[in-house]
């Protein structure tokens, strides 16, 4: 029985190595983008879309961060839909859209008779905004990010250079020093790293709602989210995939630091669950098949390590079987992760990587079960 168990979880570590290799080898052929000190033409006008509920305490700066962009003025327009907030958001978008012109407050609870009925009140809010947007580029992002003063031309640049008509970018988490805060920063980085990676390669679609930017046509021209809108999440990567089975050889990352989005951690580990729940709920829903393929080796590997944690309490030789799995993953994931790190100035963070690697794995185990069999809170709502 130790052997067979053995074997398993041997098995699914070299085809987990094998494929965090791949993944550092597409990662290495990305070459960093730069817009330098171009001026910005203003020739491409945006519509940059933010679905935001509750989100008083990070609005303003999220729209202040967008609006000290080189960009001109008059060539971009800021939606925020308001998701039904029940704090001072909407009052706080009022105060901001009074003095600049091209910030617009749009309220959900004005523009659909039926809220009650929905699943994704997200995917429902960005159609809404586009609906009424005026740009022919839309940029999404959310309302607790901030962005450099050269996201804008950094996403004309690139697409002038490209002609790509969907563009997944860089997200990074801040860091306050806390564990959930590291934890949640080693985990991000890791997804991150394997969207730059699959997405330049051509692998496997994958992205972050947080910094996309997609041609107006290209969303209408697939329908939006009609198919996937029943599904409480998936508003990035959804349709990202249908837009990709569509114009196939036009989607992009753009690989730079002056476009990175920065986000904050979810603050405990009960809304980290949630949200990672409701980011696992999705995962049997993807049409890359590709995705789901890598998303079920990862968690059985994950799952035979935690199965195999608790088989040394009764049988304690396998102890060092088990030490030896979790060396080498950590040792294949660090060397994958190093990289991305640098990238993100966020190297410091590998430090506490094998102090995570247990936590993690549970964390894994746990969230991908729930969110496929679970229901998540997420917002004030209860999903499923």
């Amino acid at each position: 029985m130790v052997s067979i168990v053995s074997g398993i979880i041997f098995f699914l570590l070299l085809c987990y190595i094998v494929l965090l290799m791949q993944y550092k080898k597409w990662f290495s052929h990305l070459k960093e983008f730069h817009v330098n000190n171009t001026h910005p033409s203003g020739n491409l006008r945006f519509s940059i879309i933010i679905p935001a509920r509750d989100e008083e305490e990070n609005i303003d700066l999220c729209l202040r961060s967008i609006l000290a962009n080189d960009y001109p003025l008059n060539s971009y327009e800021i939606l925020v839909i308001d998701d039904f907030s029940t704090d001072q958001t909407a009052r706080i978008i009022q105060d901001i859209s009074s003095r600049y012109l091209n910030v617009r407050l749009l309220k959900m609870e004005h523009l659909i008779p039926n809220a009650a009925q929905l699943n994704s009140y997200k995917k429902k809010a960005i159609e809404l905004a586009i609906g009424k947007s005026t740009g022919d580029w839309i940029i999404t992002t959310d309302a607790d990010c901030t962005v450099g003063p050269k996201w804008l031309s950094s996403f004309e640049k690139y697409i002038d250079q490209t002609n790509n008509i969907f563009v997944a970018a860089p997200v990074k988490f801040t860091n306050n020093g806390s564990f959930i805060s590291i934890f949640q920063g080693l985990d991000f980085l890791s997804l991150q790293g394997i969207t730059a990676a699959s997405v330049s390669a051509g692998f496997h679609s994958m992205c972050n709602g947080a910094n996309l930017c997609y041609k107006k046509e290209a969303f209408l021209a697939v329908d939006g989210f009609k198919g996937v809108d029943q599904l409480a999440s998936g508003d990035d990567m959804f349709l990202m995939h249908k837009i990709q089975t569509a114009f196939p050889d036009r989607i992009g990352y753009l690989f730079g630091r002056e476009v990175i989005v920065s986000t904050k951690p979810m603050p405990d580990v009960k809304s980290f669950l949630n949200q990672r729940i409701r980011w696992a709920s999705k995962a049997d829903s993807y049409q890359d098949k590709r995705i789901i393929f890598v998303l079920v080796g990862v968690y059985l590997l994950n799952l035979s390590l935690l199965l195999g944690l608790l088989a040394c309490f009764f049988y304690p030789p396998f102890i060092l079987i088990w030490l030896i799995s979790i060396f080498v993953k950590i040792l294949f994931e660090i060397r994958f992760l190093l990289p991305v790190s640098r990238f993100y100035n966020s190297t410091k963070l590998l430090l506490y990587f094998p102090l995570m690697e247990i936590p993690h794995i549970i964390y894994t185990v746990l969230a991908g079960f729930l969110g496929k069999f679970g229901k998540y809170q997420w917002k004030g709502r209860t999903v499923k």
